[in-house]
Formats: structure tokens, sequence, C-alpha cells
């Protein structure tokens, strides 16, 4: 599948391999195994998928995203947390200057996982 996606959408297209995680009526089925996804992450990259990521998993290795002409980190990622960002304001790398494929500003931003307080009160 990789394979084909480089040959006939080229290497640009981001691919995601994300996790199962058992839930409501299906808690009788395995989690996907976190290896499994490394793997398949492996198999894009060497088919040359410039862009494939791993998602459900803690994997910040596979969660980040990098430049595909330096190898330096460009977008590194935690599940919501961002904690690196190495793209200029027109989405290039700040080592080699080579271009990302997507939109982005040079700057992050403020999203990310967000903690709000909880209010109880007594049920009446």
């Amino acid at each position: 599948m990789t394979q084909w996606v480089v040959d006939r959408l080229g290497p640009d297209v981001p691919m995601h391999f994300t996790a199962f995680h058992p839930d409501w009526k299906m808690r009788d089925k395995p989690p996907t195994p976190p290896k499994t996804l490394m793997t398949a992450r492996q198999i894009a990259l060497k088919n040359g998928v410039r862009y494939a990521y791993t998602g459900n998993v803690h994997d910040e290795a596979g969660g980040s995203t990098y430049c595909h002409q330096c190898g330096i980190k460009l977008i590194g990622r935690d599940w919501y947390e961002l904690h690196d960002w190495n793209l200029d304001d027109t989405g290039h790398c700040r080592a080699c200057g080579t271009r990302c494929a997507g939109a982005f500003e040079g700057s992050p931003g403020t999203w990310g996982r967000r903690r709000l307080p909880v209010r109880m009160s007594a049920s009446v």
C-alpha cells in the first residue's frame, strides 16, 4: 500500500498508523501492539513515504515530523504536546531550508492538550 501511494500520489502524502483500543462492545478484542504500528511506519518510510506517523500510542519518534532532506526533527509531538518547532514562517526547515509539505506558521500557536477544572456540585 505504501509503495502504491508513493508511486501514484507522491511521497508527501502523510500516512497515519493508528492503534485500536478496545472500547464499549469490542472489549473482547486486543489493542494494537505499538510494535505493529512502529513496523508499519518503518515499512512506509523505507518505501519512500516522507511523513509516516503512529497514533493513539506514546511514540514520540513516530508522532513527530522530520525533514526529509537533513533528518532534523521539525515538529516534535508526544500525544497532544508539541515540544520542538524547527520550521520558519514559510514552512521551511530551519537547518537546511528544505520545504516541508503542508501549511505552517512560524510558531506552533497555543493549541494542544488542555486541562480544565471540573466543578462538582451536590445534586438536590
